[in-house]
């Protein structure tokens, strides 16, 4: 704890006796940092504004944290030290780490006190990412359920259907094929977990026990094999997908530069593509009005997608808990998640929202997939990036071809539980 206290002040962050000017100082920890000047953060600031002068005295003072994969730990380091912010924007895929080691403040009897709130204005497995029981330790703010994309000119062009509910691995290979030509690929395959690990909930196989307890048995299970091979025949048998080596000699989207047909992503994806590179005659490689929103194929029915949110947690240690609570009211109302949504960042955790801009095909197809939504297993399981580590290095064996699928998941299966048995 000393060294971790020594750490946290050496950076100046959290910083004990700040020059107020004599405001209440309201912290707000997020990711990203300072030279993001985009339309989201800018409607951010903007909306933050509002909130302080409707509460003069107020400053809400934003501590973004920046760089891949430091937010979760440089913000457990200011719990330790004592010195965390009052609100922290709350991850899901990382919920589990501060969920269970209670550093966050129960909200439900906040809930149950404020005739203003009502939780019912949320999609309730959002809400459920942050609950244990009767205990609820964030709000959520927005989440995306993961996607398949698709470059509607492209089907048009190569008189493929587009794709709809229900169809299966072999419609998918299937169309794939049909819209791989020189110079384009049927899929855009990037090797990261989130994107993947929905082929093997759709194969009806999964990673972790039900409880989350251990991976063998489960990672390595004949589902998950097929799952993962079916993703090398993609792009080593049928090559309607570029190898890694080839996506990263690419340098760049090759979905949002029209070298590809379909993608799986998030809603965030589609402010990139609205802002795509333009080809040698002026025009967007990739026009917004082509990009088309189907479910994920499955081999089980019904098509499973994971879904990542963001909600809004106080602190268990928080000093200004009343007015923590106020701000968190103001930033999930729905005239200020109107705004908020309308940078396109996300999908809306309010239900009249996200409801509202439905009026967009695209959007509505999000919404179509929420009640099948699962919450990442990182929202219930601490060091669940030792799973993803360990899933991605089978997942490069495995599609360059140096270990077999059975070998490559079951070397990680025993990885991953021997990482489990240390905790």
């Amino acid at each position: 704890m000393a060294a971790a206290l020594g750490f946290w002040l050496n950076l100046g962050l959290g910083c004990v006796n700040p020059k107020t000017g004599g405001k209440t100082i309201l912290r707000v920890a997020t990711w990203g940092g300072a030279g993001d000047d985009s339309e989201f953060v800018k409607t951010v600031r903007r909306l933050r504004q509002e909130f302080e002068k409707q509460n003069p005295g107020v400053e809400v003072r934003e501590e973004g944290i920046p760089g891949p994969g430091e937010y979760v730990k440089k913000l457990l380091q200011s719990f330790v030290a004592g010195t965390e912010p009052d609100i922290i924007t709350l991850d899901a895929s990382s919920a589990a780490v501060f969920i269970d080691n209670d550093v966050l403040l129960d909200l439900a009897p906040l809930i149950a006190a404020d005739s203003e709130f009502n939780l019912n204005d949320f999609y309730e497995n959002v809400v459920d990412i942050a609950r244990r029981g009767s205990r609820l330790y964030a709000i959520p703010g927005d989440f995306t359920p993961i996607v398949m994309y698709y470059n509607k000119r492209m089907f048009d062009d190569a008189g493929v259907p587009y794709p709809k509910a229900g169809w299966t691995f072999e419609d998918f290979a299937n169309a794939a094929k049909r819209l791989t030509k020189p110079g384009q690929f049927g899929f855009k395959f990037v090797n990261w977990m989130p994107g993947w690990i929905t082929w093997m909930w759709n194969e009806g196989g999964d990673v972790l026990s039900p409880n989350g307890d251990r991976a063998a048995g489960f990672l390595d299970s004949e589902r998950c094999q097929r799952a993962a091979e079916f993703l090398r025949s993609l792009v080593s048998v049928w090559k309607v997908a570029p190898s890694l080596s080839q996506s990263a000699a690419a340098g760049v989207d090759l979905f949002a530069n029209g070298q590809a047909a379909m993608e799986v992503s998030g809603h965030w994806a589609m402010i990139g593509y609205k802002n795509s590179p333009k080809g040698p005659d002026g025009r967007p490689l990739l026009r917004i009005e082509d990009v088309g929103v189907a479910p994920l194929p499955s081999n089980i029915g019904k098509s499973v997608t994971v879904m990542y949110e963001a909600g809004f947690a106080i602190g268990k240690n928080c000093k200004h808990r009343e007015l923590a609570w106020k701000y968190i009211k103001f930033m999930t109302s729905h005239r200020v998640q109107s705004e908020y949504n309308a940078t396109g960042i996300a999908v809306c955790a309010r239900k009249d929202v996200s409801q509202e801009r439905a009026a967009d095909e695209r959007e509505r197809m999000f919404l179509a997939l929420i009640p099948t939504a699962r919450a990442p297993w990182g929202a219930k399981v601490e060091g669940y990036e030792t799973v993803e580590r360990a899933g991605e290095t089978a997942m490069n064996a495995i599609i360059t071809g140096s270990k077999s699928a059975a070998d490559a998941l079951a070397e990680a299966a025993r990885k991953i539980d021997k990482d489990f048995s240390r905790r």
